[in-house]
């Protein structure tokens, strides 16, 4: 019988593999975009996301856990999902339209959904909201640092 955990964390893969939708060429775009000096730790991002996804997850584990099945339940698994969706939909449309823009808007709908969905969570169990704040932290610097990109990339925005 498969457990709450295995479920939750390969959808969790699963959706977050979805960001590898990128082809080459638009990565190449990506690369030659100017960066604000301060973003020396570009290298670090995909290692941070991974944790994010990881407690995120362990959220969402931790509501279900709390009435597994009940109709309130299964639509709070829906807005994590969404959360996900969109925070893992900037990459591929950014590149895809080339557009900063894109990425910004995507971000900042990412971090609204990530504070109500914190607030929501938050009565229901106070240690899955916690394992939303590192989402709630970074998610703001990342649209923050893509609009700082429009500043210095007209061109792309």
């Amino acid at each position: 019988m498969l457990k709450s955990w295995m479920i939750i964390g390969g959808v969790t893969f699963l959706v977050a593999l979805g960001s590898s939708l990128i082809k080459p060429k638009d990565i190449s775009w990506s690369q030659r975009l100017d960066r604000p000096k301060w973003l020396f730790f570009e290298p670090a991002i995909p290692f941070i996301w991974t944790v994010i996804f990881a407690c995120g997850a362990g959220s969402a584990i931790l509501v279900w856990e709390k009435e597994p099945g009940s109709l309130r339940t299964w639509l709070l698994m829906g807005f994590y999902l969404l959360v996900e969706v969109i925070t893992v939909a900037y990459i591929p449309a950014t590149l895809r339209r080339r557009s900063l823009e894109v990425g910004t808007v995507l971000g900042w709908i990412g971090v609204i959904l990530g504070a109500l969905l914190t607030l929501v969570v938050w009565p229901i169990s106070r240690q899955a909201a916690l394992l939303l704040l590192p989402y709630l932290i970074w998610s703001p610097i990342g649209s923050y640092t893509t609009r700082r990109m429009i500043d210095l990339n007209p061109d792309a925005a």
